[in-house]
């Protein structure tokens, strides 16, 4: 699995819109036929930082994720609200997405 994490700055003025923003495009990758997961999730430490976590099922898939046309719109809609060039983790690890926590379970 290739797992990516994607940290954007955003501009202030454009926070609040990033979700709606980016919305088409998260839409588009998650009915990707490699895309595992695709989430978003917004800083509790600074509003105008977003974080993207998204998994895909082979390189293969990674690589026709960067070349789908989604994903070339979506970078010139992004760059004009980002402040900053993101952060990235991109690795390929062993398995086909989330496990189990084991050392965390509910209580009855």
């Amino acid at each position: 699995m290739i797992f990516i994490v994607v940290k954007f700055h955003v501009r202030p003025d454009l926070a609040d819109q990033w979700l709606s923003l980016v919305d088409e495009f998260t839409r588009a990758t998650r009915n990707e036929p490699g895309n595992l997961f695709f989430d978003w999730a917004r800083s509790v430490d600074d509003p105008n930082q977003f974080v993207l976590t998204e998994g895909f099922a082979s390189q293969e898939a990674g690589v026709e994720h960067v070349q789908s046309a989604h994903f070339q719109a979506a970078l010139e809609r992004m760059s004009e609200a980002i402040s900053a060039t993101p952060d990235i983790i991109n690795v390929e690890v062993p398995g086909d997405g989330w496990s189990k926590m084991g050392e965390l379970t509910p209580k009855s």
